[in-house]
């Protein structure tokens, strides 16, 4: 066995990947405080082919160094567009079609690995703040909310951690 070069790796361009068939599916960052979180956002969207990032709120915009420092480019590839409102975006995505489902703990949300993913659906996945979560507003217009089961003693996981869980989940239930 031997490592691969990047050169072996056969990635796509970034011109080829804005001309790629996305996933049906977009991110949503509610008020995400950490740049680097951003940064790994992007850069997972960009590995899961993900159709668009909306920046919401305080969350920071590209360009910007700590954003790139872990996007590594994907600022350039995964099209983003910031809105100040997170609720009237997710008005619009509702209106668009798309399932709003916030990545959050509640009273009714439904364990990850249970949820069925379907090709034919859109999908709004919506992330929060490092500290509040998903803010109260957006989760009373969402259509579900999924949860990433843990046994530990913590209480959450870091949003980058679960943007790679959960993208990588959805990518897997739509790929089959």
């Amino acid at each position: 066995m031997k490592k691969l070069k990047n050169e072996e790796l056969d990635r796509l361009t970034v011109e080829a990947f804005k001309k790629e068939k996305k996933q049906p599916v977009v991110l949503v960052l509610d008020n995400v405080r950490s740049m680097n979180n951003v940064g790994s956002a992007f850069r997972t969207a960009d590995a899961f082919l993900t159709e668009k990032i909306y920046l919401c709120g305080i969350t920071a915009q590209p360009p910007h160094r700590d954003i790139h420092k872990t996007a590594l480019g994907a600022t350039d590839s995964v099209a983003w567009e910031h809105r100040q409102d997170v609720v009237a975006l997710l008005q619009e995505l509702k209106e668009d079609g798309y399932t709003i489902i916030c990545i959050e703990q509640a009273d009714e949300s439904v364990p990850l690995q249970d949820f069925m993913a379907y090709k034919d659906t859109k999908y709004c996945l919506v992330f929060g703040n490092e500290v509040v979560g998903v803010s109260d507003e957006a989760v009373n217009m969402s259509d579900t909310c999924l949860e990433i089961p843990q046994f530990g003693t913590k209480h959450s996981l870091n949003i980058s951690v679960s943007i790679g869980i959960v993208l990588w989940d959805f990518f897997r239930k739509l790929m089959d």
